[in-house]
């Protein structure tokens, strides 16, 4: 049981990581409806870094070649490119609110929060901010033309997935939206964008629950972490593909949707 309760963690983890509508949500309000427990944020988290590990892997070569037109270094340069730079640009803000939450607000992720009737209320919010990011004209900002102004706001926007229902894909990628982005390029940014913050939130929770560690089931967590990334490979291809020419309205009344009835069942 416990191994098929980890591969259900990384399938919803994985699926929904990518697509936006909060992985967060997902893995609290699915488990209680199947009759599992919430997993918490710790194992959350950790099963996480799998998504990490799909987005090296989909993006590999991207990552190692990406072309930096304004570099007067190597035509190819993976330290010194406009991406890196603006993936860190991008990191700063939710290292900054993610470390004043984790100082000074330890009980955050167990608190009010992460309740069904705040997902809920936070899922309506963002499938509204949604519909305006998926309206929105002018989208010629690419992943070469880019500002690192528009990293910076993007950026902004991804240390509001702090918040449980936020879904870090679904702010990121509006906010590229809102700022002009392309929808494909939009994604893949957002994506990248979320190596570090991914990772950091992995091993910042890793060290926070090292006193649990006799608690954890590694066989099952590492059955967690391999679904997890095959999962997220198949979230990151269809996103990708779908919304470069169908948008994010599927995924908007979904999240409406999904909000009414998590309040219908309080």
């Amino acid at each position: 049981m416990e191994f098929l309760k980890f591969i259900f963690y990384g399938i919803v983890q994985g699926l929904t990581e990518f697509i936006p509508v909060s992985s967060t949500a997902h893995l609290k309000s699915i488990s209680l409806l199947f009759g599992i427990n919430d997993p918490g944020s710790s194992v959350s988290a950790i099963i996480q870094i799998g998504s990490v590990f799909a987005i090296f892997w989909y993006f590999r070569k991207s990552i190692l070649n990406f072309k930096n037109t304004n570099s007067r270094k190597s035509k190819y340069s993976f330290l010194f490119n406009k991406l890196n730079k603006s993936i860190f640009i991008g990191t700063i803000p939710i290292v900054f609110i993610g470390g004043i939450i984790k100082l000074f607000f330890p009980g955050f992720s167990d608190s009010f929060l992460r309740s069904n009737l705040s997902i809920a209320l936070v899922s309506i919010l963002m499938s509204l901010i949604m519909l305006f990011a998926d309206i929105s004209t002018n989208k010629s900002i690419n992943l070469d033309n880019h500002k690192y102004q528009n990293s910076l706001y993007i950026g902004i926007a991804q240390a509001f997935a702090i918040f449980p229902g936020v879904s870090r894909s679904g702010a990121t990628i509006s906010m590229a939206l809102l700022s002009g982005w392309n929808r494909k390029d939009a994604a893949k940014f957002s994506f990248l964008l979320g190596i570090p913050a991914i990772l950091l939130t992995g091993f910042v929770e890793s060290f926070s629950a090292v006193n649990q560690f006799s608690s954890f089931q590694f066989l099952p967590l590492s059955v967690g972490l391999v679904t997890t990334f095959f999962s997220s490979l198949i979230a990151i291809d269809f996103l990708i593909k779908f919304l470069s020419s169908n948008g994010l309205k599927i995924f908007i009344y979904y999240r409406l949707a999904f909000g009414i009835l998590l309040i219908l069942n309080l």
